[in-house]
């Protein structure tokens, strides 16, 4: 079906939101007026190609062509999985790690710590960069700056001669204390640059000048391992973008949850580490905030491949420097801030399969979108989620995609009877049901790992659902926790792009500088903030801002005699002092841990400051109307509760403000369906959302 669409609003173009996923490539383009999304099956590939695609999607339902639609988008803002893909697959650049001499296996003896303590079996994980591409470099800067050993320039030329015959592809610095005196690190970046011209290279104290040696070093490994890839993946795409006719600003998500300018993620490419699920609280939050008021929310994003998980609490996007690329301890940590998300493999493409014990598994391993599950009929053989839900009913194999992709339920069947139900002696029903309840068992854990495990209720919360497939089994998971109401956004099947929509550019800056609050005096405080603000103003300048820049101020504190720092905010005002630094801390400390020492001075290692900066106007803006599809039908559904029911299909577009649909139901759209199981209501909210209820005898 064509759409008719309206030319930019005057002043201003089109928005663009692009979120490449496992399994789809999300698009919402914002008119000025209104929104559209649409889907398209991601190409692992070459990922632009899948943009290319969502975007001739788009351009034909409009009647434009993707020359026309980009040439009047002046933003296009990008999520993509490329940098954290890379990682997992082992395709960075082949990296060298410069250190002080003496500290060759930082990356490898890391923090010392371990899952089981007492597990002598494991063996022990392999260092980021291999130690036969670490190297000393004869220097040493003491904790206060002084230079105890200079650096020998002589043998680092040599070294670097020695580089450039190895074909190593990009270079990580990391030298101790080069955070109190960066001067040692700013000589071997000179000296990169005439050896080696042309090879890429990270400095620790620009990228993260923060304490704890190993966090350091494995973040400037990680970021300097994906310069080469990612620049090339950006200038790419940034290329085919304009060869097609776009001349407006590419801005890249970053894992903060905001936006970065290409050229600048280009620069510190670990900023993309975790591009794709940032987003997803940004809106869950703005969305649970229109439709309920609530400021405690669980945003469950269930996309194709992943189930990502966050809550925001007291209205607070949760960050943490404890992001780990693999298992803790096993894997890398970035020590970089990010939004705080649990992922666990139990998306739409899941694969369910029974192990050598005869129980049966969702995940972690997914289908993607090539092969895809059975019912895609693209080769796909392994029975998904996608597949138990074409068996039970929930998914019209017509409707997926508004009909652009046809499924094919006999091939789901036959999946199912094969892998599960014939070892576990099951009816392809059966086993349809089987695999929905082990997916949703899963994701109910994952909830509670981040809720309940930190003391957080969910009873007090509202749980957003995200992603395509988040409709499937929200009302059981909302069940489950006790999670009343559950919310499905207008634009949930595409939240993380919706999230991208309402981001702002943002960057983090930060200063080592140890002082203790009982001995910290104001004009050094007062220093310390001006200098953060400088960094922070003079990065709002050339971002374009439509309004003025809103900076925030924390620090990493610690009690005298403690081992791990806490981050605190800083509330920097008129007369900021550092008894108000104190008090701040207490305050958090108490709140993290049950307990604070309101007497004990506060030793302060890092003093951080982010700023955010509106290049664009808010928008609340609604999905455009579409046709409101077939008028309501029944159709024979199993739910994880109440078996076989015939259940009342409506469309979401048929739904008018305050509609009430009471289950057993199936709501429609294009890009989701919302399973309403019996004992459950819906009704649309003036926002457009979907809101979930239990029915007033329901629980």
């Amino acid at each position: 079906m064509m759409t008719a669409i309206a030319e930019p609003a005057p002043g201003r173009g089109y928005a663009l939101a692009v979120d490449t996923g496992g399994t789809f490539t999300d698009l919402l383009l914002d008119t000025g007026r209104e929104l559209h999304l649409d889907k398209a099956l991601t190409t692992p590939a070459d990922p632009v190609r899948g943009v290319l695609d969502v975007l001739d999607t788009t351009a034909a339902r409009l009647g434009l062509t993707r020359r026309r639609l980009l040439g009047c988008s002046e933003l296009l803002i990008h999520g993509t999985t490329h940098a954290i893909n890379a990682m997992v697959t082992g395709r960075t650049a082949r990296t060298a790690f410069l250190v002080t001499r003496g500290h060759r296996d930082v990356l490898l003896f890391r923090e010392g710590g371990r899952a089981d303590p007492f597990d002598f079996a494991t063996p022990y994980p392999e260092p980021l960069v291999p130690r036969s591409l670490t190297f000393e470099v004869p220097e040493r800067i003491g904790a206060d700056g002084r230079e105890l050993v200079p650096l020998d320039e002589p043998a680092v030329r040599e070294l670097l001669d020695a580089l450039a015959a190895s074909e190593v592809e990009a270079i990580a610095v990391c030298l101790l204390w080069s955070i109190v005196a960066p001067g040692h690190e700013q000589r071997i970046g000179e000296l990169i640059e005439e050896r080696l011209p042309g090879v890429p290279y990270t400095l620790s104290h620009q990228l993260n000048p923060t304490i704890r040696e190993y966090r350091r070093a494995s973040s400037t490994c990680i970021d300097a391992s994906l310069k080469p890839l990612m620049a090339s993946y950006f200038s790419g795409m940034g290329s085919r973008l304009q060869a097609e006719g776009f001349a407006g600003r590419l801005l890249i998500v970053t894992s903060q949850g905001a936006t970065l300018d290409a050229a600048d993620v280009a620069d510190a490419p670990i900023h993309a580490i975790n591009s794709g699920p940032a987003m997803a609280p940004v809106a869950g939050r703005h969305y649970a905030g229109i439709d309920t008021g609530k400021s405690t929310v669980i945003v469950a994003d269930t996309g194709g491949t992943t189930f990502d998980v966050s809550v925001v609490r007291d209205g607070m996007i949760p960050r943490t420097r404890e992001t780990w690329l693999g298992p803790q301890y096993q894997g890398h940590i970035t020590g970089f801030p990010s939004v705080e998300v649990t992922s666990v493999g139990a998306g739409g493409g899941s694969i369910a399969w029974v192990d050598e014990a005869g129980l049966l598994c969702v995940g972690p391993h997914s289908a993607g979108s090539t092969p895809g599950p059975a019912c895609y009929g693209r080769g796909g053989a392994a029975p998904t989620v996608t597949d138990a839900c074409v068996v039970l009913g929930y998914i019209d194999p017509t409707y997926f995609l508004g009909g652009r992709i046809r499924l094919d339920p006999e091939a789901a069947c036959r999946a199912l009877r094969e892998a599960i139900g014939r070892p576990l002696g099951l009816a392809e029903d059966e086993a349809a049901l089987a695999v929905m309840r082990i997916a949703t068992e899963n994701m109910v854990h994952a909830i509670e790992e981040i809720t309940i495990n930190q003391g957080i209720d969910p009873r007090d919360a509202v749980l957003v659902g995200g992603g395509g497939a988040a409709g499937l089994n929200l009302a059981a998971m909302a069940r489950t926790l006790g999670c009343w109401p559950a919310l499905l956004p207008e634009t949930g099947a595409a939240l993380s792009a919706a999230g991208a929509l309402l981001s702002e550019i943002s960057a983090d800056f930060a200063l080592t500088a140890v002082a203790r609050t009982d001995e910290l005096r104001r004009g050094e405080l007062d220093g310390l903030i001006q200098r953060l603000t400088e960094s922070c103003l003079t990065f709002a300048e050339r971002t374009g801002a439509i309004a003025p820049p809103r900076i925030s101020y924390a620090f990493d504190g610690r009690y005298p005699r403690q081992n791990w720092d806490l981050e605190a905010p800083l509330p920097v005002g008129e007369a900021t002092t550092a008894e108000d630094a104190a008090a701040s801390f207490h305050r958090m400390h108490e709140r993290v841990y049950a307990i604070s020492e309101p007497h004990s001075p506060v030793q302060i290692t890092t003093w951080r400051a982010r700023v955010s900066c509106r290049i664009a106007p808010a928008t609340d803006r609604r999905l455009a109307a579409g046709e409101p599809g077939a008028p309501p039908r029944p159709r024979p559904v199993l739910f994880q509760q109440g078996g076989w029911r015939s259940a009342t299909v409506v469309t979401h577009q048929a739904l008018g403000v305050e509609d009430i649909v009471c289950g057993p139901a199936i709501v429609e759209s294009p890009f989701t369906t919302l399973v309403v199981d019996p004992g459950a209501r819906v009704r649309r909210t003036a926002g457009g959302s979907l809101l979930i209820e239990p029915e007033a005898d329901g629980r």
